[in-house]
């Protein structure tokens, strides 16, 4: 089975991977862990990505997806896998198309999480962290025993610059800016499924289990 995922941060896309690679026995293929993978061991693509990177610029959606569908050609993956983080473009995903029916295959089923702006907000902006031992909270989904104070060492919790209301709200518009496209796209292909992100991880699971086919 080959799936992308696809979904806002905040919106719990990382923990519906996990559930989705433990089911299916696919791989979880990350654009950030490729990258790296290929950086760390100093492979012809990683130097290249590497050189863009060192100037502060992009990697060019050409080499993106020459280090993704690399990846591909991998034998774990010749039973399906789980794409995460790629594509970001429409040229990647027509890119990433014409490479898998070079080979026989296709994406079959592209999920995309959907949660309220208001509900990712919450999620994104009540993350509290120790200042002391680094324990992690939430102000609603995992609270402290006392308000503010760490549970395992008493020290005080505190909200790092990245989760404040005003880095949350623009990451969530940077992500609706640049994906749209990508979901028009997909949905035109008729393999989108739009899950709603907003109940438990276990009911959102069940949502993409039969979406997924089950």
């Amino acid at each position: 089975m080959n799936i992308i995922i696809m979904g806002p941060p905040g919106a719990g896309k990382g923990t519906q991977a996990f559930k989705i690679v433990q089911r299916y026995n696919v791989p979880h293929i990350s654009t950030g862990d490729i990258f790296r993978a290929n950086i760390k061991e100093g492979t012809e693509l990683g130097k290249r990505a590497q050189a863009y990177m060192d100037k502060g610029q992009l990697v060019p959606d050409e080499l993106v997806v020459e280090i993704a569908t690399d990846r591909l050609k991998a034998d774990d993956c010749k039973e399906g896998f789980l794409l995460d983080g790629f594509p970001r473009t429409v040229f990647q995903a027509e890119k990433l198309d014409e490479f898998l029916e070079s080979q026989g295959k296709k994406i079959e089923h592209v999920v995309d999480i959907k949660v309220p702006r208001a509900d990712l907000m919450v999620r994104l902006t009540g993350r509290r962290v120790c200042k002391a031992c680094g324990a992690s909270y939430h102000i609603v989904n995992i609270p402290p025993q006392r308000e503010g104070i760490c549970d395992n060492c008493g020290a005080e919790l505190i909200q790092r610059a990245d989760d404040n209301e005003e880095t949350a709200a623009n990451r969530i518009g940077v992500y609706e800016k640049e994906t749209k496209p990508l979901v028009d796209y997909y949905d035109n292909a008729g393999s989108l499924h739009r899950i709603d992100g907003a109940g438990s991880a276990d009911a959102v699971f069940e949502a993409i289990s039969k979406a997924l086919g089950e």
